[in-house]
């Protein structure tokens, strides 16, 4: 314990000093220009808090602790393909403890993708062309390769991620409830090294601006409003990691007991404008925009989860009806929102050029999704790869919007489909976004009686 604390002790001589003032001085630092109108927006913060911490995380977070959504599987032994540097975090609150298999349920080992009637139908459908020969086996084994390797782009030329093999003998279900996001040690090099390449190589961020790139400021090297928004969803996904962080610190550690809560000073060190030379409540902000593009694609992606044929399916009958009632009520609400981010002016000018910008988008992104299997904290690659498949299928939904409205009120949704991977992801994704708005207003209540 002794060492813990002189350790501990170290780190805090090393950090900045935070400026003392009057009261309420350091809640002014963090916050005041986290109030009004966003950028690129026309929404304010005070709607968005008011919505979120009293009608929608109550619902999001009671659907969270179910079953269906708190069971993920993820391959965490993937090496890096960046950097040979596969070294591992020795921190103990870096491990994640996998689910044993019997403790999964039933529907969900046995089922797989097959989360509903329609996939399962549609997977029996495939099960008979393969049958039937649908990749002929008098072609070569090469051009039959070939064949499948063009199947699988149409399968993935819609996704933003670079998703795991759940049927690796690697993958392994993880409860999420189990293994929660929090402060693990996991810092330094090590970390830069991933952040450092996720902005600087794949986040459109001009080179005489530092991160994160602040919209409507003169210096924002010729930037355009689809590049500035990717850039402020990856600055608002750090955020949000960085107050879970600061919100779940290990504030003890004992033999007896571990003792977890709100770090005041780990958040100024983030967020404070004096301590970030301006930069924390741009990254507040960030994470407010971020909020209103995951809030639109789940408003969005109603139609599909509407249908009578999608269940959520865990084996439990009458527990996956309420579950889906309880889906379909957070979905509703979501839609219920007064001041919907406008996503039509994004990729609205030339064709080519917009379907240009889109792939590039989505590259991008994919390479970022890469980038998670580099991280030498297993529980921070845990909740990184969950966070950017998460965010992968907002922009997969959001990129198709005219094949949701296509879809049939009953019977198969050909053109537009999510995998369970992709639901489990969305939800508890913007579940991570939605408890960092609430941490706000815990931060914000703590940081105004301080001097």
């Amino acid at each position: 314990m002794a060492a813990v604390l002189r350790v501990l002790g170290l780190a805090a001589l090393l950090l900045p000093a935070v400026p003392r003032g009057s009261p309420g001085s350091a809640e002014h630092r963090c916050f005041c220009q986290v109030t009004g109108h966003l950028d690129d927006c026309t929404c304010d913060v005070e709607t968005i808090d008011a919505f979120n911490n009293y009608k929608l995380f109550p619902r999001l977070n009671q659907l969270l602790e179910s079953d269906y959504f708190r069971y993920y599987k993820v391959n965490l032994k993937k090496p890096c393909p960046f950097w040979n540097d596969n070294s591992h975090c020795g921190i103990r609150d870096c491990a994640v403890k996998p689910c044993p298999s019997d403790e999964v349920p039933d529907g969900i080992r046995s089922a797989g993708y097959k989360y509903s009637e329609e996939a399962n139908s549609r997977a029996e459908e495939c099960e008979e062309a393969n049958r039937l020969g649908a990749v002929d086996e008098s072609l070569s084994k090469e051009t039959q390769q070939a064949v499948l390797q063009w199947t699988w782009h149409d399968d993935s030329s819609d996704s933003f991620c670079e998703a795991d093999d759940i049927h690796s003998p690697d993958a392994e279900y993880v409860d999420l409830l189990l293994n929660p996001e929090r402060y693990t040690g996991y810092k330094g090099p090590d970390a830069w090294k991933i952040w450092n390449s996720i902005y600087e190589e794949n986040c459109f961020k001009p080179q005489n601006v530092r991160r994160p790139l602040a919209p409507g400021r003169g210096d924002d090297g010729g930037v355009c409003i689809e590049k500035r928004a990717f850039y402020r969803l990856i600055s608002g996904l750090h955020a949000s990691i960085n107050i879970h962080l600061s919100a779940r610190y290990l504030l003890q550690d004992t033999w007896s007991e571990k003792k977890w809560g709100p770090n005041v000073t780990e958040f100024q060190q983030r967020f404070d404008e004096v301590v970030t030379k301006g930069e924390g409540p741009r990254r507040l902000k960030n994470l407010y925009f971020l909020y209103l593009i995951e809030l639109r694609a789940l408003s969005k992606v109603l139609p599909f989860f509407e249908r009578p044929g999608f269940q959520l399916y865990t084996g439990n009958k009458s527990h996956d009806a309420e579950i889906k009632n309880l889906l379909l009520e957070v979905l509703h609400l979501a839609k219920s929102f007064p001041l919907h981010f406008d996503e039509n002016s994004f990729f609205a000018g030339n064709k080519k050029e917009a379907a240009k910008l889109k792939e590039e988008v989505r590259l991008h992104f994919k390479n970022i999704s890469k980038i998670m299997d580099c991280v030498g904290c297993f529980k921070c690659r845990l909740w990184g790869k969950l966070q950017t498949q998460g965010l992968g299928t907002v922009l997969k939904i959001l990129f198709s919007e005219n094949l949701i409205e296509r879809i049939p009120e009953s019977g198969p949704s050909y053109g537009f489909q999510l995998t369970r991977q992709e639901i489990v992801a969305l939800f508890n994704a913007f579940g991570r976004v939605s408890t960092s708005i609430r941490e706000l207003d815990n931060f914000r209540n703590i940081l105004r009686t301080m001097r």
